[in-house]
């Protein structure tokens, strides 16, 4: 009996393996979904940017800072390295409840240079444990223009609007602000919009070469 129960564990912890190994490395079909590409930051470790795009990445998006806090300190490094590289490159700004629109473009416009090479910045949008605040919907879209029509008069370009689940089914952000919509969803494609996306963070698991840690691989739509 010990024995047969022993080898029902091997057999789960082999099935349990086998499912994560598979999902580190993951990404949708190329044939379905021809553009691919990461996003990184500093808790993300060096990037070695030449394996990066030998491994297929196509594009990088690369924070610059989480609202108004100091620039991520791998920003600099990873957008040389990116436009080194070879790929398409651009950079996302952290939205955060508990500053301001004005500080938190202040921080993007002196943190990201401008390059119109550069793809159309990204504004995060998801909820952050160490941020309480929870104004309401009206307020929030309020301060989310302003913070968008100054990253847009920087960069040249309209934003792109990355949206967590929890964050749109609190604000409605598709219905509330008119801008390209970048949701996120492991594995399966989203749809907890009021708009269809543009792009898709299909895994925020995956593992590839010239990362040590898990990056979240990004798809557009075809």
């Amino acid at each position: 009996m010990f024995a047969w129960a022993g080898t029902v564990l091997a057999i789960a912890f082999l099935a349990t393996l086998g499912t994560w190994l598979y999902a580190r490395g993951w990404a949708p079909d190329r044939a379905d979904y021809a553009v691919q590409g990461l996003s990184v930051d500093a808790t993300t470790g060096p990037v070695d940017w030449g394996t990066v795009a030998a491994q297929g990445a196509d594009f990088a998006y690369i924070r610059a800072a989480h609202g108004a806090d100091p620039r991520d300190p791998a920003f600099a490094t990873n957008w040389a390295g990116a436009r080194a590289a070879g790929l398409r490159y651009g950079a996302a700004l952290d939205f955060s409840l508990c500053r301001t629109a004005t500080d938190q473009a202040t921080r993007f416009m002196t943190t990201v240079p401008r390059d119109n090479a550069a793809l159309p910045p990204v504004v995060r949008l998801a909820f952050d444990t160490s941020c309480p605040a929870r104004p309401g919907r009206d307020t929030m879209l309020s301060e989310l223009n302003t913070l968008v029509n100054l990253v847009e008069s920087h960069a040249g370009k309209p934003v792109l609007l990355n949206i967590a689940p929890d964050f749109d089914a609190r604000y409605d952000i598709g219905s509330g602000i008119n801008r390209t919509l970048w949701l996120d969803g492991n594995f399966f494609p989203p749809d907890y919009a009021t708009r269809p996306w543009v792009m898709w963070t299909a895994s925020d698991l995956r593992h590839i070469d010239g990362v040590d840690g898990p990056v979240r691989w990004n798809v557009v739509a075809p």
